[in-house]
Order: C-alpha cells, then structure tokens, then sequence
C-alpha cells in the first residue's frame, strides 16, 4: 500500500480528518452536558496523537463584544441547507447563528432595554428545535434553531427579573432532562460594582408548558421574583460559569450564590455564600428551605470582603470505587479554595442551615485572588479510572486527581501545575484546552491531562476575559473578547489537501 492510500485509509478509520457526520454531536450548553463537565467524551476527531496538526480556518469579525462561550448543533436544516451551527451572544444581548463551516452570518437577532452588559451563553433545547438566550430586556427568549423566528406564545418571552436595571443574567442559561422533562434554568446577579437591590435567583422554566419557578436566595420564602423594595436583604447573586448545575446521580440542580446575608443556620431565610440543592423542577423542602446546603464557616468574611463562594459552581466528582462517599462535589471560589462536599450530607449535619462539614478543604494549588474560572472534570477511562480536577487562574492550571485516603474516604491530590495563565478550561478527546499567555499574546494550549505537558499552541487570538474555547466534530472554537470579537476556528487538514500534499493518484 502506498504512503498516500495509508494516509486516506487512516483517516477514514479514524475520521481524524472527515467532516462532521463521521463523528457527529452537539455542544449544546456551557460545559457540554448538564453537569458542565466541560468534556466532550464523543470526540473522536482530534487527539493528543493528531492535535499538532490543527490549523486556523478563519478568524470572523463579529458584531459586538463576546464575553462568553459559544454553543453548537450540528445537522440544523437552515432555508440554505443543512448546517452546523455555532451560537453567540454578545453583551449588547445580539445572538448570532453562524454557520461553523466559514463563519458567515446564518441569522442574527437583538434585544432591547439597554441594560447590558451580558455574559451568558445560550442554551441549545433538548430537542434541537430552539436555542434561548438572556436579552437585554431582563428577558429568556425562545428563538427558532433554523432561522431565528422568535416564540413569543406560551409564557415567551420570559421574564426573568424584574429590575434589569440592577439584576442582570450574568452566568450560562442550562438546561437539564429529568424524568423525562426538558426545563431551562437561568441564574441573577448584580452588575459589577455590586450596587442596588438585587437578590440572585433561579427560575426553571418547564420547556413543554413554559410553566416556571423561582427560588431566591435573599428572602428565600417568597416564591416569585422579586419587585425593587420587597425583600429586606440583598446584594446575593449567582454568576459562576455555567450557571445551575444538574447531577443525574442524585437527581438535583445546584446553584451557588455570592456574598449577601447569611442567616439559616439561626433560622433566617438568606443564603449568602452557599451551595444548595434543589428538585429538578426548582422547589426546595419547602418553608424557604433547599433540600441541602453547604456554607463555609468563614461565611461573614466571605461577605464582608466581598470573596465570592460563587465566583464559580459546583463541579460533579465520580466517586473512586470503595468510597465512603458515594456523590461528591467540589466548589471553589475567589478564595481559591477548594471545598469537597458530600452531595447526600452537604454540611454534615443532615439538613440545609448547616456551616462547615466539607469532606476537605484544600487550597488551589496554583491561587489567584479573586478567582472567578470554572473548574472542570475529567474521567482517565483508558487509565485507571481516576477522575481529575482541573483548575485555571491568571496564576496557571492545576491537575488534581480524586484518590481515597487509608480510611478510604474521597482527597483531591495536587498532581501538576503549570504556570502558564488559563480561563476555564475544556477536555475533549483526553486533551486539555484552555486559553492562556504565549509568545504571541494569547493563545489557545491544549495539555496531556495527566502531565500537564504541553502539546499545542495556536497562534493569537487576541484577548479572552471569561470566554473559554468548545471542541466538537473535530474542530476548535473560541470568541476573543474586544469591542468586536472574533470568533477563530481551528481544525484538521481537510482530506484533499492530505491527499495532495502526498501524491494521491486514485
């Protein structure tokens, strides 16, 4: 066999260089999945054998400034074919579809009210039939996957705070399947500076009857959003990275909050600089209460400093084989401190109100004050089986692997650091990506996960503040963060040019 028929035959095994059907999937949320674990198990494409061969495919202007990730569906039948589509939102609250092949404009729609700046993602439906978006209206919107054509029966738009003035979208929108009911869950919080009455919140919003709830984390009783002057706290909100977080394992939403008053371990109904669990459909225990809750004992100076618990969420651990603790969560925030939690006993004492009781509390390897990525997960499946944390800062990225300790009960282990600059990090394929310093500025880098070895480097892609890059089908995409963004794609020779570069004569 010739050099260039083993080339094509490689390839064509390996779909290392097909289009996006050989190994087709979305990235339809922040994170990938509903736990925002950040890893795409269904890449096939890209590989730590073949990730040195990626290339840029274009660098698109956008229109506005992008300050978060985009989202992907492939296969979206469109009025000018079938495409792959990538989704942005912009902070004037603009999203775009783009066709991922060339990054041309599918459709575009905007929101009004003028209270922005937003850094969410959107969130693709379960059924690929629409993609939402927070709007500058202090609204979700309902958008038509193929062409933009905006729902507006049913409870859409929803209205997901009531002083946009103040309160604002500031994480991912998600969306989870539980039971089998697809629901949407969009988080609140200030605007920087941290001014006026806000109190963050969740509202989960059925997708099959746009029915929704709402669950406040100041004045936790009340039921319903929240007017200017109706809950005497305030100044708690929920902008970590994705937003709520859904674990399959134990059936619940988590969301984090930020700083405000904390006062259910003496009986109030404020849940300042906490972790707490709720139903699937977004109710708790009843009385203001969450299911669960975890709330370190240094909750004053949390507030008090402004060192947001929140500044991130919760990220699912698998639990080893032989732990003690059978569902385990770990939570950092500005602090850069790492909280291992008993997702059945959040603060060990057998209820929510609870302070302390984390499973460890360790810290960051490689800190940053004021942290504010997202950590992400990764299972070794061709390895041990180990899963591993992995942390990224403005200081560098860490690689913690979950062991047992003799008594066998869960320990994050400090494995590598590097000290290259990161945003939050993606995996996909058992690679590392994330954005960071390099020669040229910044760069996109992708690492061995169990090293931290570097095996990658883009050329520059400008500035990235809390946007982080997606990998799916084979390809590599990132928005930089300027006053018009640009959205960078990267990917694998095409086939003919293998082909013609190695003399293939059919």
């Amino acid at each position: 066999m010739s050099r260039s028929h083993a080339l094509l035959r490689t390839a064509l095994l390996t779909g290392s260089a097909l289009g996006a059907d050989a190994f087709a999937t979305d990235w339809p949320q922040w994170g990938f999945d509903p736990a925002h674990s950040a890893n795409n198990t269904a890449e096939t494409g890209v590989s730590a054998a073949n990730v040195t061969q990626l290339e840029q495919k274009y660098a698109v202007a956008l229109t506005g400034r992008v300050n978060a990730a985009p989202v992907f569906a492939q296969g979206i039948t469109t009025a000018s074919g079938v495409k792959d589509l990538l989704f942005v939102t912009a902070q004037s609250g603009r999203t775009t579809a783009l066709d991922a092949a060339d990054g041309s404009v599918v459709w575009t729609k905007t929101t009004t009210g003028g209270h922005t700046p937003i850094e969410s993602s959107p969130a693709i439906d379960p059924d690929r039939q629409f993609v939402y978006s927070y709007g500058a209206d202090g609204k979700a919107h309902k958008w038509a996957i193929a062409d933009g054509t905006e729902v507006t029966s049913g409870g859409w738009p929803q209205t997901i705070t009531l002083k946009p003035s103040v309160e604002k979208g500031a994480s991912a929108l998600a969306t989870a399947v539980s039971g089998g009911i697809a629901r949407l869950y969009v988080v609140t919080n200030g605007y920087v500076g941290d001014g006026g009455d806000y109190q963050g919140h969740l509202v989960t919003i059925d997708l099959a009857t746009g029915a929704n709830r709402v669950f406040n984390s100041m004045c936790s009783t009340i039921t319903t959003l929240i007017a200017s002057g109706g809950c005497s706290d305030a100044q708690s909100g929920i902008w970590g990275r994705p937003g709520a977080v859904y674990d399959a394992a134990t059936d619940r939403i988590y969301i984090t909050t930020s700083n405000g008053l904390f006062d259910a371990n003496t009986g109030g109904h404020n849940w300042g600089d906490s972790v707490l669990a709720l139903h699937p459909d977004g109710t708790g225990a009843g009385a203001g209460l969450p299911l669960d809750s975890h709330t370190p004992t240094n909750y004053a100076q949390l507030d008090g400093s402004d060192i947001d618990l929140g500044s991130a969420s919760l990220s699912i651990l698998p639990a080893p084989t032989g732990s003690t603790v059978a569902h385990i969560g770990v939570q950092t925030g500005k602090d850069s401190k790492l909280h291992l939690i008993d997702l059945d006993d959040m603060s060990g004492s057998g209820a929510p109100g609870g302070v302390g009781g984390e499973i460890e509390l360790i810290d960051v390897p490689i800190s940053e004050f004021w942290m504010k990525t997202q950590s992400v997960v990764w299972v070794d499946t061709h390895g041990d089986g180990a899963a591993w944390v992995y942390v990224g800062n403005r200081s560098g990225i860490s690689g913690l692997k979950l062991t047992l300790t003799g008594a066998n009960v869960p320990h994050l282990q400090p494995t590598w650091q590097q000290t290259s600059d990161a945003t939050s990090a993606i995996i996909a394929n058992n690679v590392v990506y994330h954005a960071g310093s390099c020669a040229a500025g910044t760069c996109l880098l992708a690492r061995n996960p169990t090293s931290g070895a570097l095996l990658w480097t883009s050329p520059s892609i400008g500035s990235l503040k809390w946007g982080s890059p997606i990998l799916v089908n084979g390809a590599l995409y990132v928005a930089s963060y300027s006053s018009n963004s640009t959205l960078y794609k990267f990917a694998l020779p095409a086939i003919n040019d293998i082909i013609f570069a190695n003399g293939f004569d059919g």
